[in-house]
């Protein structure tokens, strides 16, 4: 086989810091509430590798490193007690590792089967499988989160409908801004199949 020679630039291109990573930016958005977007996401989604492709997607927008092979990666802080609602990639898997702290995983569309892992358990969800997870240590928890197989955008992921409920109660709104950027509200095995 043949190699090739990585030069000081194209290895800096390949390398993130973590220190100089930054949370998806409708994470950022002021006019969604702290407990709304508690609901959605990690309280910090950090992209670390984003897709080949030039799609805009969440995941590639921040990505210090671009092209890993079709899988993207990022790290989810979760203070204590928090994490993302029910939800499910329709075409890819979600395999997460702890780095940092304690996590509940619940699986199915009612959240009853649980997974508790420790730093360096790992778990990877198929698609089409409702899951949420909550930091269950006393400090912030750290996951590390590796998507793969199919497109990486936010119209893989279909929330539960008692998400969808949660959020009318910050206004109509704010859940309007969720669908905005791709997000829809049916992951249930009696939903609407992609």
């Amino acid at each position: 086989m043949r190699t090739i020679e990585l030069n000081e630039a194209t290895i800096a291109a390949r390398v993130a810091r973590f220190e100089t990573l930054k949370p998806l930016e409708i994470q950022q958005d002021s006019s969604i509430p702290l407990e709304a977007k508690d609901l959605i996401y990690s309280r910090k989604l950090m992209s670390v590798i984003g897709l080949e492709s030039s799609a805009k997607t969440p995941i590639n927008a921040n990505a210090p490193v671009v092209g890993a092979g079709g899988i993207t990666i990022t790290y989810a802080a979760c203070p204590p007690g928090t994490g993302p609602s029910l939800h499910a990639h329709q075409k890819t898997f979600e395999t997460f590792t702890v780095l940092r702290g304690r996590f509940e995983f619940s699986l199915n569309d009612d959240g009853s089967e649980k997974v508790i892992l420790e730093p360096f358990d790992v778990i990877s969800v198929p698609p089409k499988v409702n899951r949420c997870f909550r930091c269950i240590a006393d400090e912030e928890g750290l996951l590390q989160v590796v998507i793969s197989g199919g497109v990486h955008d936010l119209n893989d992921i279909d929330m539960a409908p008692s998400v969808g409920e949660k959020l009318g109660a910050f206004g109509a709104q704010v859940k309007a801004r969720f669908e905005e950027v791709g997000f829809t509200f049916e992951a249930h095995k009696d939903g609407v199949d992609a």
